[in-house]
């Protein structure tokens, strides 16, 4: 399986940012302790069930994220890059398909910014989602500043 990052366009991108105050080292914890992510990631309202998260390149990262309508929502995902404290990326092999890419950036000490990418193989298949992630990737940056108060790194 190819570990590469896929070249795109930025109509084929969804892409969100946020500076939060936390150290790189924070950040980067809460992004790959399965004990801080679980608690973090997904929109308002979501819960996760993690069965594996093997934090390297290449491992798998399986999860179900719970809805608070109710639904249960399988992910499977593969880390294809991982430069701590700076990237973190992987691909989904569930359905939508795509590439996240996160990366950190030490702005001053305790504050950081983070850039979240979703790449997409094409333009359409970027904008069957974008209408509906934009926010729910908001919502998720606010989860994650609740749980850095928690991340001792």
């Amino acid at each position: 399986m190819s570990t590469a990052i896929i070249i795109t366009t930025p109509d084929s991108e969804i892409v969100s940012s946020r500076i939060v105050n936390a150290t790189i080292e924070q950040v980067f914890e809460a992004f790959s302790k399965p004990n801080h992510l679980k608690n973090w990631w997904g929109p308002a309202g979501f819960t996760n069930t993690f069965n594996e998260f093997d934090f390297i390149v290449g491992g798998k990262w399986n999860f179900v994220m719970h809805g608070p309508d109710k639904g249960n929502y399988a992910n499977e995902c593969e880390f294809i890059k991982i430069e701590k404290p700076s990237l973190i990326a992987w691909k989904r092999h569930s359905k939508p398909l795509f590439q996240v890419l996160f990366t950190f950036e030490e702005l001053e000490k305790g504050k950081t910014k983070i850039v979240f990418k979703m790449l997409f193989d094409s333009v359409a298949e970027c904008n069957k989602l974008k209408p509906y992630v934009t926010d729910k990737n908001e919502e998720n940056f606010d989860k994650l500043e609740n749980e850095l108060k928690n991340v001792t790194a």
